[in-house]
């Protein structure tokens, strides 16, 4: 069974922002010209994570909310303690609750994702940056 790897790149803002990336997601399974199969998604990142949401406004707003309720920044954190001039100890911690792949079945060259279902970036990091993920496709 054929394997393809798709590098992609996402810039982020950081502060559990969110970025969809569905399409460019599905642009890169049509580059593969592989009809049937599954999707893995790997973000390369230990403060970023890749997930599957409704993505609308009140979504992300509560996204974000619900992150800061269950790991709040705070500089206590021993990673940040340790790490003189770190302040992104609560980013590693949820990065390490959300996940960084996510696996996607496919037919017909499209994803099988529900009506509501979007790919999403979540970036907990407390900084900007480019964020490196992985499409590795196995399929016919």
């Amino acid at each position: 069974m054929p394997v393809r790897s798709v590098p992609m790149q996402v810039k982020m803002q950081g502060d559990c922002r969110v970025e969809n990336i569905t399409g460019q997601v599905q642009a890169a399974l049509k580059q593969t010209q592989l009809g049937a199969g599954i999707l893995t998604i790997f973000i390369k990142h230990t403060t970023a994570s890749v997930l599957i949401i409704e993505d609308e406004p009140g979504i992300r707003a509560d996204t974000k909310a619900l992150w800061e309720r269950l790991i709040p920044a705070d500089p206590a954190w021993q990673h940040n303690v340790r790490n003189a001039g770190e302040d992104n100890g609560h980013s590693h911690l949820r990065g390490q609750l959300q996940g960084q792949s996510l696996t996607i079945p496919f037919n017909d060259g499209a994803m099988t994702l529900g009506t509501w279902q979007q790919i999403v970036v979540l970036d907990f990091d407390t900084r900007a940056r480019t964020r490196d993920l992985v499409l590795q496709v196995i399929g016919e």
